[in-house]
């Protein structure tokens, strides 16, 4: 079981991905609605795995990351975008992002690169 942080700006895709990721026998260790609470949540609960959406307000998902990989080099952190945010995704993976999932989410695929990055 992977203790992992959830990070989007919407409750009810917290929400989603937090089902998902219980009903797969995980643990959401924290959550967050920006990229500043999730470099401070980071730094507090030290999960092994962070789904980061991309767009969100006061620090967007691409910051959140480089500020979670200055602090730890080894985070894993899966980036979450809407449809069309390739170039966005592109940026998040040369800053340490190990994979993306995108919106709307299907629990296979949200598994499936869930349990590819704890692997590694």
């Amino acid at each position: 079981m992977a203790k992992i942080m959830v990070v989007d700006d919407t409750a009810f895709m917290r929400h989603m991905l937090k089902s998902i990721l219980t009903e797969n026998g995980h643990e959401v260790v924290a959550e967050a609605s920006n990229g500043a609470e999730a470099v401070v949540n980071y730094k507090h609960s030290r999960p092994d795995l962070v789904t980061m959406d991309i767009t969100m307000p006061e620090i967007d998902g691409i910051e959140g990351l480089r500020q979670i990989m200055e602090f730890d080099p080894k985070a894993k952190v899966i980036m979450c975008s809407a449809m069309g945010q390739q170039a966005m995704v592109l940026e998040a993976i040369k800053n340490g992002a190990k994979d993306f999932i995108v919106k709307p989410f299907q629990n296979e695929r949200v598994i499936e690169a869930v349990n590819k990055v704890l692997s590694l």
